[in-house]
């Protein structure tokens, strides 16, 4: 599959880097085409690893990972022709933290009583938003079995039952999810309570002393 991902950081690079090793081929964007640090991911990741600008990413992606500073992502998808997105399920990984008081983050007061995920939604109305993986670390994200050898838990909102399935899918062949693990809030407006669980995953990090954990919901 040919995937797109919106972000240089490091959620993007681990991301683009464990579906080129699944046999994808991914074309990572930036503000701009020619970005250094995407420059240096392509270079590491042979022929199935590309760069280019936001926009590049958007037309190439099937599917599209948004791996954005939540504070700037409805900025840089404006920078891109929404039609684009259309039919595409984009992936929300982003959050909405304002770090400015320090530590553990606030959320954002513009999303206080809404999501970054429904603003995305709207911004993307033909497109398939599917918000997930945004409460663990990025290593947990790509390889599960990292943490309990892979049982614990990950939350999916979207408005697209369809959608929703395909990203379950993807995320068991791909990231070694466990199916009964994931779990699906229902539409993208539930997308405020996985991203308001994100403050408290930092306090935890910062009492356990490692981002290496997740949160289990045992039935």
């Amino acid at each position: 599959m040919k995937i797109g991902i919106l972000g240089t950081g490091p959620v993007g690079e681990h991301i683009g880097s464990a579906l080129i090793k699944r046999g994808h081929f991914v074309l990572m964007g930036g503000r701009k085409a020619g970005n250094e640090r995407a420059l240096a991911w392509k270079k590491k990741g042979g022929d199935n690893a590309n760069e280019g600008s936001f926009e590049d990413a958007a037309i190439y992606g099937d599917m599209v990972f948004l791996c954005l500073n939540g504070e700037h992502t409805l900025e840089a998808l404006s920078s891109v022709d929404r039609g684009h997105l259309d039919g595409k399920i984009v992936i929300d990984i982003t959050n909405p933290l304002d770090f400015n008081q320090g530590m553990p983050p606030r959320i954002l007061e513009k999303y206080a009583a809404t999501s970054l995920g429904e603003r995305i939604q709207e911004a993307l109305p033909h497109a398939y938003v599917v918000k997930t993986l945004n409460t663990v670390n990025h290593e947990l994200m790509v390889d599960a079995r990292l943490v309990n050898k892979g049982h614990h838990t990950i939350f999916i909102s979207g408005n697209d039952a369809n959608a929703k399935n395909q990203v379950k899918h993807f995320l068991v062949d791909n990231f070694y999810w466990t199916p009964d693990d994931l779990i699906d809030l229902g539409g993208i407006q539930s997308a405020r309570l996985t991203e308001a669980m994100v403050p408290l995953w930092v306090q935890v990090w910062q009492a356990v002393g490692t981002p290496m954990f997740n949160f289990h919901v045992v039935r």
